[in-house]
């Protein structure tokens, strides 16, 4: 059997990529090389903003907003804005970021970030699709650009660093809606270019086979793991303890969301027809498998730069947030009736939100590169809103978290309170020179946040 350092495993027309291991080299009699890992690059897009006063340190005694439409929260922006002197602080677990406290020094919260916005489109659609170009629609009108606006900032990263992976970038949501509530704007962060959509794959089963199968093969094709299995015990000779190991827990990974998508397809076959099948999916299930095909990619080498919604914007659908509601709720509706005990039940929600980013945390911190640092040593994983809260739809203090250390280039455990009014795109171009881009400028940008750097 020749295999090489890579490692494929073929049978039937299918290809399965390993993770890397060391022992393969062997197949050629060359010494083992210390190969470093790529780095990683994730947006994680939380939808509809965020309830402020549980959320951002020093605003829990603050006043529970009013509605305000469109974009007339700009209008109260100096009177609520966060009260901060910039600077460097030590991380604060606010109690909508107690699901991240074990990965307390693997995060930094950063504040006072705002974006650009001008009218010409919704707030929630423009919330979204100018996400990550930081381009208004009134913007890109006066530059004669078409909207939606400009090559967002994972397409504009994966053009540098996704040479070396099968697909330059990689685009999930976890809508779980097969019927369309609202335009693709509100749906949607990543662009190839002036409306041009680099549309997100919202079924597991689709992400499963783009990875895995060529889809003419998924008919022919019951379970991929069934096919490699024979090839997968002929190769663990080959390979050292620990190897092994690593092939072991990969195979197993696998066929555990094999499992799962089964389970998810047969949950959603069995549902009365009565009723809205996506409103069943149980989100956590929902997003974590999402999520575990998205690190199965990172480990194959079939991309390193993903950008993944946890949700749309508005969509008034029902969904349901296992162990939080009894019944499905609609996220965007909540947002809007945050008096009283509201914000206590739309809170619940971002709670559950940072379970899945602890999640996401949790397990690239378990798996190891060919180096023997682990996923997450190599990674900048960045979770953050369009809004910087539902229900005055303000486009000012956005929350943001950034977790991994991007191979020791990011300091973590820590609070940076940038000056109000700081442009995101600043952070986007943080990010992009963080990925080894050398960029002066992005979008709007006026300079980089250099005290992320280490």
């Amino acid at each position: 059997m020749t295999v090489s350092r890579r490692g494929f495993l073929r049978a039937g027309g299918v290809t399965l990529t390993l993770p890397f291991l060391h022992s393969l080299s062997w197949a050629h009699q060359s010494p083992v090389i210390s190969q470093k890992p790529s780095k990683k690059f994730v947006i994680v897009y939380l939808p509809n903003g965020i309830v402020r006063r549980c959320f951002f340190p020093g605003e829990e005694n603050a006043d529970i907003p009013d509605f305000i439409g469109g974009f007339d929260a700009d209008k109260v922006k100096a009177e609520r804005r966060l009260k901060r002197k910039p600077g460097i602080y030590p991380i604060e677990l606010t109690s909508t970021m107690q699901p991240l406290a074990e990965h307390a020094a693997d995060i930094t919260m950063i504040t006072g970030l705002d974006r650009t916005y001008q009218n010409g489109q919704d707030v929630h659609a423009q919330g979204a699709s100018c996400y990550l170009t930081s381009v208004s629609p009134e913007q890109a009108e006066a530059r004669r650009m078409p909207h939606p606006n400009g090559r967002s900032l994972d397409h504009v990263i994966g053009d540098a660093v996704g040479h070396s992976t099968v697909f330059d970038t990689l685009e999930i949501s976890c809508n779980g809606f097969t019927a369309p509530k609202e335009p693709i704007e509100f749906d949607n962060i990543s662009w190839y270019g002036p409306g041009k959509i680099a549309p997100s794959i919202r079924e597991p089963q689709k992400l499963y086979d783009r990875l895995f199968l060529k889809e003419s093969y998924r008919e022919h094709v019951a379970d991929v793991t069934d096919l490699v299995l024979a090839d997968a015990k002929t190769l663990s000779r080959l390979l050292a303890q620990d190897d092994r190991k690593t092939l072991g827990e990969f195979m197993e990974m696998v066929r555990g969301i094999e499992v799962r998508i089964a389970k998810m397809d047969q949950l959603l076959s069995n549902v009365d027809v009565r009723i809205p099948k996506n409103e069943v999916l149980p989100r956590g299930e929902y997003i974590r498998l999402q999520m575990d095909l998205m690190l199965l990619a990172f480990q194959m080498g079939i991309t390193n730069v993903c950008t993944f919604m946890l949700g749309p914007e508005r969509w008034d659908a029902t969904l349901m947030y296992e162990g939080v509601f009894d019944k499905p709720v609609q996220h965007h509706n909540m947002t809007h009736n945050q008096k009283g005990d509201g914000y206590k039940e739309l809170q619940k929600i971002d709670i559950f939100h940072m379970e899945q980013y602890a999640y996401l945390i949790r397990r690239m911190k378990e798996i190891q590169e060919s180096d023997g640092s682990t996923m997450l040593d190599n990674s900048v994983i960045s979770f953050g809103a369009g809004l910087g809260d539902g229900a005055t739809h303000q486009y000012f203090d956005l929350p943001v978290i950034v977790a991994g250390k991007g191979q020791d280039q990011i300091k973590q455990g820590r609070l940076i309170k940038l000056p109000s009014g700081t442009f995101n795109s600043n952070l986007w171009l943080t990010y992009a020179q963080l990925m080894g881009l050398e960029m002066e400028s992005y979008a709007d940008s006026t300079g980089v946040i250099s005290d992320l750097w280490t």
